[in-house]
C-alpha cells in the first residue's frame, strides 16, 4: 500500500489519522527533495571533476537505483509501473557506460541540472513554505479556540459574539488553508513522477550521443526511451484530467463544507473537550480528545491528541453510551456542553464540550440527544437539468448521433475532444430527447455541426441517472484494470460486461463499435484508443461517492474503456465461457521478460527544451480549453502489456527489434502533440546505420499500417508452431495450433501475411509451418 489519499473532508475533522497521513506525504516530499539535492550535487561532480568521473558516475547510478517513487492509492497503472522502474533502468544504463570508461559528459546543465533544480525550488520549495504556513495556522486556530472555550459564559453577549466571530474567522481560514495544503501535497506527489524522470531521460540521451562504440546499447535504449515517453505522456494526460477533477471537488468542498464533513454513515467523528474531575481542592480540568461515536453499538472512543505537543497520540478510552443530555450554562460555566450517561459506569456522568453551536447540534443528533437536529446529507442533481433516460428515445438519439458523426465528421481532428458551444449542446440534446421533436436526421441536417453532436452525445451519457456501466459494477470493473495479465483483464471485463442490464450492454456495445471506428481513423482525426479512453472513461463509469480516492482511479477507468474499444468484437460478440472470481489474479509480465543484452552504441542528443510536447487546445465560446478534457498527447493504448509466450516443448524464436521501425512504440509523425523538431529528431535516430549482425531469429517488421503487401499467385494455409502476441495493430496474435488462411509472402523479408478469424495481418515466418 502506497501513500493514503488525503480526503478534503478530513481537513475539517483534522483527526490524528489524517495528521499521520499528512506527515507521510511530507516525509515523502522531504525524501524526494533530499534525493534531488543529492542528484544535483552528483551532476556537478560529473561536469567539474573529470578526474573523479568514475566515482561520481557510480554514486549517481547508486542514487538512482536506490530511490523509489511512492504513489497514491492501492494500485499503479502500467504506465506508472514503467515510470517507477525507470530509475532502476537508468541506473543499469549508467553502470554499463562506466565499464567502458569512454563516456564524455556534455549538455548536462541544460538537460538535467536546471529542470531538476527548478522542480525542487518551484514545487518542493513551495510545498515547504505551505507547510510552515499550515503549522502556523494550526497553532493560531487551536490557541484561539481554547481561549474562546475558556471564556466565561457570564460575560456580556457582545463580548461573546465578538469572540465567536473571531474564532469562526480563524477556523475558516485554517480549514481553507488546510484544503489548499492537502491539494498541493497530492499534486506534487503526482507531478514528480514525470518532472523527475523526464530530465533523467534527457540526461541519458545526451550521454549516449558521445558514446561511439555501443550500437546495441543505443538501440535498446532508444526502444525503451520511446516506450517510456508514451508512459510519461499518458501519465501526464491522466494527471491533467485528475487534477481538474480534484480542484473541482475542492471548490465544492469549500462552498459547502458541512456537506462533506461526515465521512461515514455508521459513525460520527470530531474533537470534544472532556471534563476530568479531580479530588478537592484541585477541581476539574478539560482535556481535548478526538472522539468517534459508533452509532449502532453506541460506543464512544476517545483518543487524547494535542496539536501543540507535536501531534502525539495518547491512550484510547471507550465507553458505551446510555443517554445524552444537553447541559445548560446554569450548571457549568461553559457553553456547548453535553452530559453523557454511560452503561459501564453506573451513576457516573461524563461531561463533554463541543467546539461550536453547530458542532454541539451535530453531536446531539449523532448521540440521540433530545434536541432535534436535521443534518444535511449530500444530494446529487442531474447535470444542467437534462432529464436523460436510457429508453427508446435515448437509444434512438445515440444511433442518430453515431450515424451522423461517422458520415459527416469521422476524419475531423480532435473528434470528441473539441467541444461545442454549451448553449447549442443543451438545445440539441433537449430537442432530441423530446418525444414530440426527436425525428430529426442529424446526418443530413447541416444546422448542427459535428462538435455540437459529439458534445451532446457525451452530455446525454453524463446526464443518465446512473452511469452506463452502473454504480454496482464500478469496483468490479476497476479491479482487473489494476492488476493481472492482458488476457486476465480481458476475460474479467468480458464477464463483467455480460453482467450489465441488457439495454446497458447493447448500448455500450453500440458505442464501443463506433469508438473503434473513430480510432481506426486516428491518423486523420488524431483520436487514438488511449485518447478516447481519457474522454469516455469518466463518462461511462464513475463511483457513487465522489472522493479524492475515487478521482485517483480515473486512470483505471480509462484503461477499462481502452480494453472495451480494442476488444469490442470479442467482448460484445461472444458469450464468456467461464467467469471465475480469480480472473485477474495473475501478475502482468514484467518489462524484463523482453530485455536483450546491452552493449555500447551512439545515440542522438535529446533536449526536452527544444523537443517539448505540444498539446492540442480546443475551445468553447470564449476559445479557452475545456477543463474536463485531457490533452491529445498519447498515440498508444496501454491497456495491455505485450510479450511473447512460450509453450510446448520448445521456446519460440525471439522477435528482433528494427531500428528503422518507429511504428511499434513511438507516436507517428502525424500523432497529436508532436512538434516537427521532435519528429525530425526521431528520424535522425532511426537513420543510424546498423552494424553487420547475424540474421535475427524473428525478422524485423518495417511495414506500416495500410501498406499493401506483395502477394503470391497461389494462396496457402499455415499452422502456428508457437504462440505469439502482437506488438502492433498490423500483427496477428495467435496460439499454437492456429490455422491461417490466404497466406502470402510479405514485402518484408521474414514475414508473411495471412487471415485468422476474419482479420488479416502480419505473421512471423519462423513461428509457423506451411500446410
Amino acid at each position: 500500500m502506497g501513500l493514503h489519499p488525503l480526503e478534503f473532508s478530513e481537513c475539517y475533522l483534522d483527526s490524528p489519522v489524517f495528521r499521520e497521513k499528512v506527515k507521510a506525504h511530507e516525509a515523502e516530499l522531504d525524501k524526494t527533495n533530499r534525493f534531488i539535492k543529492e542528484l544535483y550535487k552528483d551532476g556537478k561532480n560529473l561536469i567539474n571533476a573529470t578526474k573523479q568521473l568514475s566515482l561520481a558516475q557510480r554514486k549517481f547510478a547508486q542514487s538512482l537505483g536506490e530511490f523509489r517513487f511512492e504513489y497514491i492509492g492501492d494500485a499503479k497503472t502500467d504506465d506508472e509501473k514503467c515510470i517507477d522502474e525507470s530509475l532502476q533502468e537508468f541506473s543499469a544504463f549508467l553502470r554499463n557506460l562506466e565499464d567502458q570508461r569512454e563516456l564524455m559528459m556534455q549538455n548536462i546543465t541544460e538537460t538535467l541540472m536546471k529542470p531538476l533544480e527548478k522542480f525542487r525550488k518551484d514545487h518542493l520549495g513551495a510545498a515547504k513554505t505551505e507547510r510552515k504556513r499550515y503549522e502556523k495556522e494550526t497553532e493560531k486556530y487551536y490557541s484561539s479556540l481554547e481561549k474562546l472555550l475558556n471564556m466565561s459564559a457570564k460575560k456580556k453577549e457582545p463580548h461573546l459574539q465578538e469572540a465567536d466571530v473571531q474564532v469562526e474567522t480563524n477556523r475558516q481560514h485554517f480549514q481553507e488553508l488546510s484544503l489548499e495544503y492537502v491539494c498541493k501535497l497530492q499534486e506534487i506527489q503526482e507531478r514528480k513522477k514525470f518532472e523527475c524522470v523526464e530530465p533523467m531521460l534527457a540526461f541519458f540521451q545526451t550521454v549516449f550521443t558521445f558514446y561511439h562504440q555501443g550500437y546495441e546499447l543505443a538501440k535498446d535504449f532508444d526502444h525503451y526511451k520511446r516506450a517510456l515517453q508514451i508512459n510519461i505522456q499518458n501519465t501526464r494526460s491522466r494527471f491533467e484530467a485528475t487534477r481538474s477533477e480534484v480542484y473541482e471537488l475542492m471548490k465544492r468542498t469549500k462552498e459547502t463544507p458541512q456537506e462533506h464533513r461526515q465521512t461515514s454513515p455508521i459513525s460520527s467523528e470530531g474533537y470534544l473537550f472532556v471534563q476530568e474531575k479531580r479530588p478537592p481542592p484541585f477541581g476539574s480540568s478539560w482535556v481535548k480528545r478526538y472522539c468517534t461515536f459508533i452509532k449502532e453499538q453506541k460506543i464512544l472512543h476517545m483518543v487524547t491528541f494535542d496539536h501543540k505537543s507535536g501531534g502525539k497520540t495518547g491512550e484510547t478510552e471507550s465507553v458505551m453510551l446510555k443517554s445524552c443530555l444537553r447541559k445548560t450554562t446554569d450548571t457549568v460555566d461553559r457553553r456547548f456542553c453535553l452530559d453523557l450517561e454511560v452503561t459501564d459506569r453506573p451513576g457516573i456522568v461524563v461531561t463533554v464540550q463541543a467546539l461550536s453551536e453547530d458542532d454541539h447540534k451535530f453531536w446531539m443528533h449523532a448521540m440521540g440527544g433530545k434536541e432535534p437536529f436535521h443534518y444535511l446529507g449530500r444530494t446529487y442533481s442531474k447535470e444542467r437539468g437534462i432529464d436523460a433516460q436510457l429508453d427508446d428515445i435515448g437509444v434512438s438519439f445515440l444511433k442518430n448521433s453515431i450515424n451522423a458523426i461517422e458520415k459527416r465528421g469521422i476524419n475531423d481532428q480532435g473528434l470528441y475532444r473539441v467541444v461545442g458551444v454549451s448553449s447549442k449542446v443543451q438545445k440539441l440534446l433537449s430537442l432530441m430527447i423530446d418525444e414530440k421533436s426527436n425525428e430529426l436526421d442529424l446526418s443530413v441536417c447541416e444546422d448542427w455541426d459535428v462538435k455540437t453532436i459529439t458534445s451532446a452525445l457525451k452530455l446525454y451519457l453524463r446526464s443518465l441517472p446512473e452511469p452506463l456501466m452502473t454504480y454496482g459494477l464500478y469496483k468490479e470493473f476497476i479491479i482487473p484494470a489494476k492488476s493481472g495479465s492482458p488476457d486476465a483483464r480481458l476475460q474479467a471485463i468480458h464477464c463483467l460486461v455480460h453482467k450489465l442490464p441488457e439495454r446497458n450492454r447493447l448500448v455500450l456495445g453500440l458505442l464501443m463499435k463506433h469508438l473503434a471506428t473513430v480510432a481506426a481513423h486516428s491518423k486523420q482525426n488524431l483520436m487514438t484508443v488511449a485518447n478516447l479512453g481519457v474522454v469516455f472513461g469518466p463518462t461511462l463509469m464513475r463511483p457513487q461517492e465522489e472522493t479524492v480516492a475515487a478521482i485517483m482511479d480515473l486512470k483505471f477507468q480509462n484503461i477499462v474503456v481502452e480494453i472495451l474499444i480494442e476488444q469490442h468484437e470479442k467482448i460484445f460478440g461472444d458469450i464468456p465461457n467461464e467467469c471465475s472470481p480469480s480472473t485477474a489474479a495473475f501478475s502482468a509480465p514484467t518489462r524484463h521478460s523482453k530485455k536483450v543484452g546491452r552493449q555500447n552504441r551512439p545515440l542522438a542528443v535529446y533536449n526536452p527544451q527544444v523537443l517539448h510536447m505540444q498539446t492540442v487546445s480546443v475551445g468553447n465560446e470564449s476559445g479557452s480549453p475545456a477543463p474536463d478534457e485531457a490533452s491529445l498527447g498519447s498515440n498508444e493504448s496501454v491497456s495491455s502489456s505485450h510479450s511473447s509466450t512460450a509453450s510446448g516443448p520448445g521456446t519460440p524464436p525471439q522477435k528482433a527489434k528494427n531500428p528503422h521501425d518507429t511504428s511499434q512504440c513511438t507516436p507517428s509523425p502525424d500523432s497529436p502533440g508532436l512538434s516537427s523538431a521532435r519528429v525530425s529528431w526521431m528520424n535522425s535516430v532511426s537513420a543510424t546505420p546498423a552494424t553487420p549482425q547475424a540474421t535475427p531469429s524473428r525478422a524485423p517488421r518495417g511495414v506500416t499500417d495500410g501498406e499493401p503487401a506483395e502477394e503470391s499467385v497461389s494462396q496457402r494455409r499455415a499452422k502456428a508452431v508457437y504462440p505469439c502476441e502482437a506488438e502492433h495493430d498490423s500483427e496477428l496474435s495467435f496460439q499454437a495450433g492456429a490455422i491461417f488462411h490466404n497466406v502470402t509472402p510479405s514485402r518484408e523479408p521474414g514475414w508473411l501475411e495471412g487471415v485468422l478469424e476474419g482479420k488479416r495481418g502480419l505473421i512471423p515466418e519462423n513461428y509457423v509451418e506451411m500446410l
